[in-house]
């Protein structure tokens, strides 16, 4: 059963018990008091009509007894019976007045037991008696004679119990009308209320199906809106994940197919010269010439395990941070580059603002050297190429280092892969420079463990910048000692579940 319809039929079976009980407890609380005021004139009359009794009773008992029973009532009947009340009067079991009338209405019986019911003098009894068609109120007194005299008064409530059912009948079709019309409203209301869950539903399944583009929607501020609002976060989040999981494996994919690649080159050199010189007739330069392609390959797969091997264990070993005086990098810089750059005859400038980083010296000097080979190999030979490695205190007191070439430039759509081992933008170019795809990989390895944050800026056929910013001293000195904490408390930790084996 759908929740709307829950919903619809929760509602109104409660409604229509809460008005059903209030219905009733109205009427019988209305009646109730129609009855009690009745009953309370009732045993007022009787009341009355016993003292009238025997006030007379004594004036005329010298006469006789039943001579002063027939008289008295002969004398009071017409004062007591009024506004629809009939007295009756019984001595000593048998008819003094009343009789016909009670035989009439079938109420005889009702009426002797009533006072047969009535023990003791000044004793009050009453009675509601049903026939066919009518109800009474039969009261009964014993009165304080010489014999038992019983005196009784009866009142017809027919009226009351008419009313009462009158209100009941009206009461049905008012509850019938409210329900009809409470129900379609909690109908309507319901399946109101229920939509945006409905919505939702639906966004799930096209979700499930595969639509993962689709939201609800919802901006409402209750919970239903609340709840809308956060599964669109939940399918965001879903789809991010999912995204990132198929990068990852295309990067995996892209990886495995790269490494291949880059060891198949080498080894199929290495194996081709070799087969050539073991099977063929070859002169001392021919054979000088296939050494030489053997020793290069081989070197290069040195050089690309080691590259791999310092990209994997590069997060395993604990950074050596100490101070480094920029301007000793950058003389290190400048040594190491400018000889590259004369024989490419390419205007270069590396110039670092005085200042301190806190890092590893090694790792720092690979990450220039790799940036700044980068950009050689993007800059054509000659006096317009241009490379500038610029070093600036910014004012929040981070590091900031630039690394401009006026080169060939990154398509934007590749620039945000760059950073991933083996991809390369221009893949046959970057082979026959050497290059193996993996430096930019360790860049982005060395300024993350350094704490810095990595930009790059670049325009097909004009060049790239290269922006790397490290944090401030105090916030690099932190680090360290944040590591070395952790490290504490993971030795104290190893220990204590050590003491307790």
């Amino acid at each position: 059963m759908r929740f709307a319809d829950k919903l619809f039929l929760a509602t109104t079976v409660l409604l229509t018990c809460i008005f059903t009980i209030l219905g009733i407890w109205m009427l019988s609380s209305n009646f109730s008091s129609l009855l009690e005021r009745e009953t309370q004139r009732g045993n007022t009359e009787s009341r009355m009509f016993r003292f009238l009794f025997e006030t007379g009773y004594q004036s005329m008992v010298e006469f006789g007894e039943e001579y002063a029973v027939r008289r008295t009532i002969d004398s009071i009947a017409d004062s007591v019976e009024r506004d629809g009340s009939h007295c009756f009067v019984l001595h000593e079991e048998l008819w003094m007045h009343g009789e016909d009338y009670m035989e009439e209405r079938g109420l005889l019986e009702a009426a002797g037991e009533l006072t047969a019911s009535l023990e003791g003098e000044d004793s009050y009894g009453y009675v509601i008696q049903r026939t066919e068609s009518s109800f009474y109120l039969l009261t009964a007194s014993r009165a304080l004679v010489g014999s038992d005299v019983f005196l009784g008064m009866c009142r017809e409530l027919t009226d009351i119990y008419m009313i009462r059912q009158e209100l009941i009948r009206q009461y049905y079709i008012a509850l019938a009308f409210l329900l009809v019309l409470g129900g379609g409203s909690i109908y309507v209301l319901s399946r109101y209320i229920t939509r945006p869950i409905t919505s939702l539903g639906r966004t799930a399944k096209r979700i499930a199906d595969g639509n993962y583009e689709v939201r609800s929607g919802n901006r409402g501020q209750d919970e239903i809106g609340q709840l809308a609002r956060n599964f669109d976060r939940m399918a965001d989040r879903l789809v991010e994940q999912m995204e990132a999981k198929a990068l990852e494996a295309k990067q995996k994919e892209d990886f495995t197919a790269a490494f291949a690649h880059e060891l198949k080159t080498p080894l199929t050199s290495i194996i081709g010269y070799a087969d050539m010189m073991n099977t063929m007739r070859m002169s001392d330069q021919e054979r000088a010439e296939a050494t030489y392609y053997i020793y290069s390959q081989g070197k290069r797969l040195e050089s690309l395990s080691h590259k791999l091997l310092e990209l994997v264990s590069m997060d395993k070993n604990p950074l050596d941070l100490k101070p480094i005086q920029t301007k000793k990098l950058a003389e290190n810089i400048r040594t190491t580059v400018r000889p590259v750059w004369e024989q490419r005859r390419i205007q270069g400038k590396v110039d670092m603002d005085k200042s301190v980083l806190l890092g590893d010296e090694e790792l720092l000097l690979s990450l220039f050297y790799n940036l700044l080979d980068n950009a050689v190999k993007a800059t054509d030979k000659g006096e317009k190429g241009f490379i500038l490695l610029k070093g600036t205190v910014l004012a929040d007191g981070r590091y900031e280092v630039k690394v401009v070439d006026n080169g060939r430039g990154i398509p934007k759509e590749e620039i945000s892969r760059i950073t991933e081992a083996f991809y390369m933008v221009d893949k046959s170019r970057s082979r026959k420079e050497g290059g193996a795809g993996i430096g930019m990989a360790l860049c982005h390895k060395i300024i993350r463990l350094h704490g810095g944050t990595l930009m790059i800026d670049s325009r097909l056929g004009e060049g790239t910048v290269m922006k790397v910013v490290f944090p401030t001293m105090e916030r690099e000195e932190k680090r360290p000692a944040e590591k070395k904490g952790a490290r504490q408390r993971d030795r104290s930790r190893k220990a204590a579940e050590g003491m307790a084996e």
